[in-house]
């Protein structure tokens, strides 16, 4: 098997591939194709099936895992496959591992770094709380650890949501020393908490797809929820702190129009919003030229940055 990230233009592969998504659909003469993904833990690739009716291509669904034949091709900056036979992949013919996209790091080297960060949070309230979710409840950190950050764009990868968390809270570090203005109990309980929300609004992978409750809510109001909820079980949690420890969290993508239902009133919450904002935007970037498939050193126009991207020479 070839793993995604080893596919080149005009190269013919075949193999077993995670297929994420198949959607049907119409070209502009009125004939049927399939418009697929598929995924290892590389990275994904769009996928065509444009003769459905072929013998060769056996009927099969979304979450399936398919053995492929297929050809690669460069279409619109972005590499995708043209499957010319698929069949169903049947248990035991592969291992899950391999399809499965995940942290570069030790998901309990990052845990613990974490929690170096956690440790030296001194108000009683913030730690009680800490050591609720993070301490105490088994179910949460196991589900913390494995969540993604992201269905897609950043961090969306097993471990994705621990990783950021863990990056998040060290530039927050880095800002207290630097702004003794800073609390630093509030800014980095707030920094642990900001995107507990998360593990609500995606499922688990495989899927890695957005709850009916992350749809609806989102994982912003959700975490303040969660932060609210178990501040009432904590006794004698001061109101005033707990209202400025959510309002980080409403307001941690800085501004109304990236979602943030409040924009940032406390030094903390500005703190917070640029610390999310530089480790996604990076991790974007970083993925971006891991995953670029151009010799040339300009990548192309990027919709996240709207800017025209270019390696840098070393």
């Amino acid at each position: 098997m070839k793993y995604i990230q080893e596919f080149s233009e005009g190269s013919k592969i075949s193999g077993i591939y995670f297929c994420k998504s198949r959607i049907e659909a119409t070209t502009k003469n009125g004939r049927t194709y399939l418009n697929c993904v598929l995924q290892d833990k590389t990275g994904v690739i769009d996928a065509k099936v444009w003769d459905v009716e072929s013998p060769a291509i056996a009927d099969f669904s979304a979450n399936d895992y398919v053995d492929i034949v297929g050809d690669v091709s460069l279409f619109a900056g972005s590499l995708q496959v043209a499957v010319r036979r698929l069949r169903v992949a049947q248990p035991g013919e592969y291992n899950t591992a391999d399809y499965m996209p995940t942290s570069r790091y030790s998901p309990a080297d990052m845990y613990k770094q974490l929690m170096s960060s956690a440790e030296k949070v001194q108000n009683p309230y913030l730690k009680a709380l800490i050591s609720r979710f993070f301490i105490e409840d088994e179910e949460f950190i196991r589900q913390f650890k494995n969540c993604s950050a992201a269905k897609s764009i950043h961090h969306s990868f097993i471990s994705g949501l621990l990783e950021h968390t863990m990056n998040v809270v060290r530039m927050c570090v880095i800002y207290s020393k630097l702004y003794p203005m800073l609390n630093y109990d509030l800014l980095i309980t707030a920094a642990m908490f900001h995107d507990v929300g998360k593990i609500k609004e995606l499922s688990a992978f495989p899927m890695n797809d957005y709850t009916d409750e992350g749809q609806l809510l989102g994982h912003i109001l959700i975490g303040a929820e969660m932060i609210h909820d178990a501040c009432r079980e904590i006794p004698g949690f001061p109101a005033v702190l707990e209202d400025q420890l959510k309002h980080c969290i409403l307001a941690h993508h800085g501004e109304l129009e990236y979602g943030s239902p409040k924009k940032p009133a406390l030094a903390e919450a500005v703190a917070l919003s640029l610390a999310d904002l530089t480790d996604a935007r990076l991790e974007t970037m970083r993925e971006l030229l891991d995953s670029s498939v151009h010799k040339e050193d300009w990548l192309g126009y990027n919709r996240i940055f709207e800017s025209n991207i270019r390696k840098t020479d070393v």
